[in-house]
């Protein structure tokens, strides 16, 4: 199993020092999210400041953007961090793209397996020279002349990683996507029950093997070096899976936990901005269901025995944990 880490705890200019960091510790990858801040910019800074290190969005909002601009994109990172980058995309909801970003949605599934199979032609037109002829529902691409080709061919597209929540996203990942990107929002029966027979169908759609392709997981920790510390990340936890769960698109997630009903009462405090009663709806056995509990030493054994078998790679970082504590929680976890 690979090990990643995020990068952006403390803005930009933070990024260097951490990506020389966790790529001396002997991290797998780097990790950059668009959640308050452009999740491209501290990849590039990752590039520069690393040579082994995977890079990874996870995520970048695909329906914010079109299919050439990220394909441009992609490239850029690609080319400049010589084929380290792993364009890892999610569609948001509905409210935040129609309202937040001010763009269209509709049909998620379909739109972004369109959307991935327009990057693939833009990318095909400039790396192999096939014309550029991509006419579909949602997207339209049919004119590239010489200027607007990248010069830089060497290293070409992007591995592409889809987040998928749903089953028919996760299919989508499976036919047309690299990976899977699974939501820190999600249990193990999950996984096996719903994730992974969706992205098997989806692979088996497009004749592919599952060895060639990866899943990653990030996880929830509950973890202190004492009760005050205990209390306090127990306690953030259960609010932001609460607030994960008060999402619609995530109901099938808690119905498979047995929590029929819980989304609309969460939906409902999230509507009257009730953040604190919210968490307290997650009781221990939930939390246990979603996240990890125990001791910093605990956290990477719980961590493999929870994603062994069902992922390749995880977003986990073990900042709480001594040098040689770190070595070995990597080392376990790659055994896993």
């Amino acid at each position: 199993m690979k090990v990643d880490a995020g990068i952006l705890g403390q803005g930009l200019a933070s990024v260097p020092a951490r990506v020389r960091a966790l790529e001396a510790e002997g991290y797998d990858g780097a990790v950059s999210a668009e959640i308050a801040s452009d999740p491209f910019l501290p990849l590039a800074l990752a590039a520069e400041h690393s040579e082994r290190l995977e890079l990874l969005t996870s995520i970048a909002v695909a329906f914010a953007r079109n299919p050439m601009s990220l394909a441009v994109v992609g490239h850029d990172l690609n080319a400049f961090s010589q084929g380290r980058l792993i364009l890892g995309l999610g569609s948001q909801i509905r409210a935040h793209i129609a309202k937040r970003f001010g763009m269209p949605w509709s049909k998620p599934a379909s739109r972004m397996r369109e959307f991935v199979l327009a990057m693939r032609a833009i990318w095909r037109c400039w790396y192999e020279g096939e014309p550029l002829r991509f006419e579909g529902e949602f997207y339209r691409h049919t004119l590239m002349t010489p200027m607007f080709v990248p010069p830089e061919k060497r290293f070409g597209a992007p591995r592409v990683f889809l987040a998928a929540v749903g089953p028919a996203m996760a299919e989508v990942a499976g036919e047309v996507a690299d990976g899977l990107i699974a939501h820190a929002f999600t249990t193990p029966r999950y996984l096996r029950e719903v994730t992974l027979p969706a992205l098997e169908r989806g692979l088996a759609r497009a004749g592919r093997k599952r060895e060639d392709f990866e899943i990653t997981c990030p996880v929830f920790v509950v973890s202190g070096r004492s009760e005050e510390e205990l209390l306090a990340s127990r306690t953030a936890t259960r609010r932001q899976i609460a607030f994960y769960g008060s999402t619609p698109a995530y109901r099938g997630v808690l119905e498979r936990s047995g929590r029929d009903g819980l989304q609309e009462e969460l939906n409902r405090l999230s509507k009257r901005g009730r953040w604190e009663a919210m968490g307290e709806l997650v009781d221990d056995a939930l939390l246990a269901e979603f996240a990890v509990v125990g001791r910093p030493e605990e956290v990477p054994r719980l961590v493999a025995a929870r994603l062994s078998g069902l992922t390749q790679r995880v977003l986990c970082s073990f900042d709480g944990l001594e040098r040689e504590q770190r070595a070995a929680a990597l080392a376990l976890l790659r055994s896993a």
